[in-house]
């Protein structure tokens, strides 16, 4: 017989979810005054020929990864006169991407506009795109503010605009399971040179850096730009894997839901523990893909948020046990929480040798 059709949509949600987080989706805006529009581009090879060179470099640079490469980019191609991203903001409302880059001479007033873009789809369409943008310090887990300049890469020295897609592309490769923390880059050969106390006051104020370590040149740190953290928002919102983590979770289910759950079922109690069952077993597959901790995961009713609710339509609690609260009639509502422990990847050794 196998278990409800709710319980595999979830665990098969949760296994795409692995093989997902192997390569993500970037998004790039350029402008070129050919080609404008649409392009989704699969492999470097399908880079569109009429685009200038360095607009194609641009997207070529996406292209190289990290662990994978991207498994799509998205490009939209503006017009070269344009002063506005909207076309190109208006037309990615409707994909669905990881990171953002936006044309290699970005202005500081079109970062300002791709920040609150990202903001408020993120607060309004509960979507989960973040954007990699040059000297941008938005205070927010879901942009990454790239600083290093100086960027020598075969006989060209790039600026952090010009280099912001490689960057996403870099993000977007990176396997959920490690972090791009000291991921190297093997086509740069130089940048600008910080010191080791200037590099760790740039990470702490959550920017995202290259370094030379006398060999080659690595990522500093993989941190967003995150500076104000809250009881609700915490530190590890500051990391770009865990975060990564947490926007997988929460697309996976409310998508999860939406298709398998939502209108399919009536409002029972029994219903409410196939939910938790299902989202639990979601939250065990990650666990064995070394995504969540083990046995950390937790799924139940909000016994303090289905109560209050009850006390909103006039029902008295005062007598009424946990259980009672559990299992009383709350019309079309849910209320659920749930607590997992997100790994995190080995970034700091401490080794005390003794002799």
């Amino acid at each position: 017989m196998g278990l409800p059709n709710i319980n595999i949509s979830f665990q098969n949600t949760a296994i795409t979810a692995i093989q997902r987080s192997e390569k993500g989706i970037v998004a790039l805006i350029i402008k070129d005054s050919k080609g404008n529009g649409a392009h989704i581009l699969t492999n470097a090879t399908q880079i569109p020929t009429t685009l200038g060179a360095a607009n194609q470099a641009y997207l070529q640079r996406a292209f190289l990864g990290y662990v994978n490469p991207p498994r799509k980019v998205i490009v939209y191609v503006l017009p070269a006169a344009a002063e506005a991203l909207t076309d190109a903001l208006d037309y990615l409302a409707t994909q669905v991407f990881d990171y953002l880059a936006g044309p290699p001479d970005i202005t500081e007033e079109q970062c300002t506009a791709v920040v609150a873009w990202i903001k408020s789809r993120r607060l309004n369409d509960h979507a989960v795109c973040k954007a990699v943008l040059p000297n941008t310090a938005a205070d927010s887990e879901a942009v990454i503010n790239f600083t290093t300049g100086g960027i020598v890469a075969g006989a060209t020295t790039f600026t952090a605009g010009q280099y912001c897609s490689r960057i996403a592309g870099l993000i977007a490769g990176t396997p959920i399971t490690i972090s791009c923390t000291y991921a190297t880059l093997p086509e740069v050969s130089d940048v600008t040179r910080l010191t080791e106390a200037e590099m760790d006051e740039a990470i702490d104020g959550g920017e995202f850096i290259l370094f030379h370590d006398g060999a080659k040149i690595k990522v500093g740190r993989g941190v967003n730009s995150l500076q104000t953290t809250t009881q609700d928002k915490g530190a590890a919102y500051r990391k770009i894997k865990l975060v990564e983590a947490m926007d997988m979770m929460q697309a996976d289910i409310r998508m999860t839901a939406q298709d398998s759950y939502i209108g399919k079922y009536a409002n029972s109690y029994d219903n409410k523990c196939l939910l938790i069952t299902a989202i639990s077993g979601y939250f065990r597959t990650l666990e064995l893909g070394g995504i969540l901790q083990a046995d950390a995961s937790r799924t139940g009713i909000d016994l303090e948020a289905q109560e209050a609710y009850l006390q909103s339509v006039g029902t008295d609690t005062s007598a009424m046990t946990e259980q009672e609260i559990k299992q009383a009639n709350t019309a079309e509502r849910v209320f659920l929480a749930a607590a997992v422990k997100i790994l995190d990847a080995i970034e700091d050794i401490d080794l005390k040798v003794v002799i």
